[in-house]
């Protein structure tokens, strides 16, 4: 199963620029590569942080974006979205009983779960009750097959000072129920961050985010104060299969220098 992941994407309408970005820009290229380069796959997911300001005119613009992809997709919401405006913009996109952005898909490697934890005027994750019930329910369902998450925020200690006090605001309760799962966690995928990361949980959970489309920092672990920067426009391919899962990195707009030569081996 090939999986492509795209995050922080940060749309603003047209010709806006964030942070020294043109964010549109960004994710036309990205989008243009996965059509062109990635026919074959399976699903996209955007995990959050869809538009800079949750605006209705951005998310006309991403639904206009995403309109080339032929395969299904999944998008989640960051921080920095808004749920009415969204649900109002992609009306069939689907939802648990309480309108949280949230569903589960099965396939030959397990179960894929798509959590919600945007809450409004919050920059750091909420996963309260209400979708607490809803991820108990999706696990049980799932019985003894292993599980994937993608979700925007971070449920770890991602070591950046720039996100000390906006990571998630849960005091560990959701990664502790996911460890709990019985078919084992086989990752955790997120985005909030703008830079890539990857690691494993106390809990052994292997977890990791994908860089930012659009702005994104330079890597100081320790400021508070990091300075943003841009760069090529990239996404994530994501493969499953019965090997376990892999994550591979895609910069668009890269120049080729040589063609390396084939290796025989050993």
């Amino acid at each position: 199963m090939k999986i492509i992941q795209l995050t922080d994407s940060h749309l603003m309408p047209s010709g806006i620029v964030v942070n020294g970005v043109d964010p549109e820009k960004q994710l036309r290229a990205a989008v243009t590569d996965i059509v062109e380069q990635h026919a074959d796959a399976d699903l996209l997911v955007m995990t959050g942080d869809l538009c800079n300001f949750g605006d209705p005119e951005a998310y006309a613009l991403l639904k206009d974006i995403l309109s080339p992809v032929a395969f299904e997709t999944r998008l989640l919401l960051g921080n920095h979205d808004k749920r009415p405006q969204f649900r109002e913009a992609f009306p069939d996109h689907p939802v648990d009983e309480n309108g949280y952005i949230q569903s589960w898909l099965d396939t030959p490697y397990g179960r894929l779960l798509f959590l919600d934890s945007h809450e409004h005027g919050v920059i750091g994750g909420i996963y309260g009750e209400d979708r607490m019930g809803w991820l108990d329910s999706a696990l049980e369902s799932a019985g003894d097959a292993p599980v994937t998450v993608f979700i925007h925020h971070p449920p770890i200690d991602c070591g950046i000072a720039h996100f000390a006090h906006i990571g998630m605001h849960d005091d560990g309760r959701l990664i502790a129920r996911l460890a709990a799962h019985p078919g084992g966690i086989r990752h955790i995928v997120f985005g909030h961050i703008h830079v890539p990361l990857s690691g494993t949980s106390r809990e052994g959970i292997a977890f990791s985010s994908g860089q930012a489309c659009s702005h994104r920092f330079i890597t100081e672990l320790d400021r508070p104060d990091p300075m943003w920067t841009g760069g090529n426009p990239c996404y994530r391919i994501i493969t499953l299969d019965e090997v376990g899962l892999r994550a591979y990195s895609v910069e668009v707009g890269q120049t080729p220098t040589t063609r390396a030569e084939l290796c025989a081996g050993p």
